[in-house]
């Protein structure tokens, strides 16, 4: 494909706008796009930007708060000098004192990212998560019975000791009900 603007190099970049509900594609050469770029034509969004854009807040958004400028942000990194507009166009930190700096814009970001947590748990396949359920069931079974023990309430450790036993057994054996 040529280009549309100079009608002689090849067209390696491809522009879709959305103008008035219609789609408009226009082809470019690398040349041309940079002079295009220049006079104001809109370049291609970046993968950096689209995550940019998703991860902040903008200022058309029913959540935004009513003034951007209201908002206490710490200015830049103090050692690296990045700003946190930087890194939600950048997607990542230059440097280790970057999370320190924006410690708090980073949860909302981490709500993005994880779905609503912003802790990051980990992952465990299926059958290693229910053995390291069990084991902290017990766990905490074996705790709780020696405090009921230290208290003088052996009734409540006699039931605790047969749960024990019961999670033993579905560990072993892989028994559900502990028959």
């Amino acid at each position: 494909m040529i280009c549309e603007n100079c009608k002689q190099r090849p067209a390696t970049v491809t522009v879709t706008q959305v103008r008035d509900n219609q789609k408009v594609v226009r082809h470019y050469c690398s040349t041309c796009s940079q002079q295009l770029n220049n006079i104001g034509v809109e370049e291609p969004v970046s993968v950096q930007q689209m995550f940019a854009d998703w991860f902040g807040i903008p200022t058309w958004s029913t959540n935004s708060p009513k003034s951007q400028q209201d908002i206490e942000q710490p200015n830049a990194c103090p050692d690296c000098g990045m700003t946190y507009q930087q890194f939600l166009h950048d997607g990542k930190f230059n440097c280790p004192t970057c999370y320190d700096a924006f410690r708090e814009q980073l949860p909302q970001v981490m709500k993005r990212l994880h779905n609503g947590a912003v802790q990051h748990n980990g992952k465990v396949p299926g059958a290693v998560n229910e053995t390291y359920q069990i084991k902290q069931q017990i766990e905490q079974a074996r705790t709780e019975m020696r405090k009921a023990v230290e208290e003088e309430h052996f009734e409540e450790a006699a039931v605790l000791r047969d749960q024990i036993k019961t999670l033993e057994r579905q560990l072993r054996g892989g028994e559900i009900d502990g028959a």
